[in-house]
């Protein structure tokens, strides 16, 4: 392992989510990689998508709750750009290993990923309208 890896392993967190003998290749990976590089980039996502907002849709805090989920579902579903630098954000997490995995499975690997940013964003709205507020 290199000294990159090393470094990313131990400074983004341990697992998050149950991983057993019957987990998938797919839910291991979910689980062991992507969840916690969420959780450790959240911050950043949120700003992110704060800047995305601002340069797109200013007015998405007048939104109702669920518009506004529409619009997050929406821009990372159907804005390709937007959703591969968010994707990058990710990727670039990953050990060298980790990525010879993700390949194998890339297109699940970004649906399941985008998915669970997606919820993570929704599930953060009043964080949104707190933030605005300030």
């Amino acid at each position: 392992m290199t000294t990159r890896d090393l470094y990313i392993t131990e400074n983004r967190g341990e697992s998050l989510g149950m991983i057993t003998e019957f987990s998938s290749a797919e839910e291991r990976f979910q689980n062991a990689t992507i969840r916690p590089i969420l959780k450790l980039q959240n911050d950043l996502f949120i700003e992110v998508f704060k800047n995305y907002i601002t340069k797109h849709k200013n007015d998405f805090y007048s939104y109702s709750i669920e518009k506004k989920n529409q619009f997050i579902e929406a821009s990372i579903q159907k804005d390709i750009k937007f959703r591969n630098a968010l994707k990058g954000m990710v990727i670039g997490l990953f050990t060298v290993e980790e990525y010879a995995e993700y390949l194998k499975n890339s297109s699940n690997l970004n649906k399941r990923m985008m998915n669970m940013l997606i919820e993570r964003l929704k599930s953060q709205l009043m964080l949104f309208e707190s933030q605005q507020a300030s």
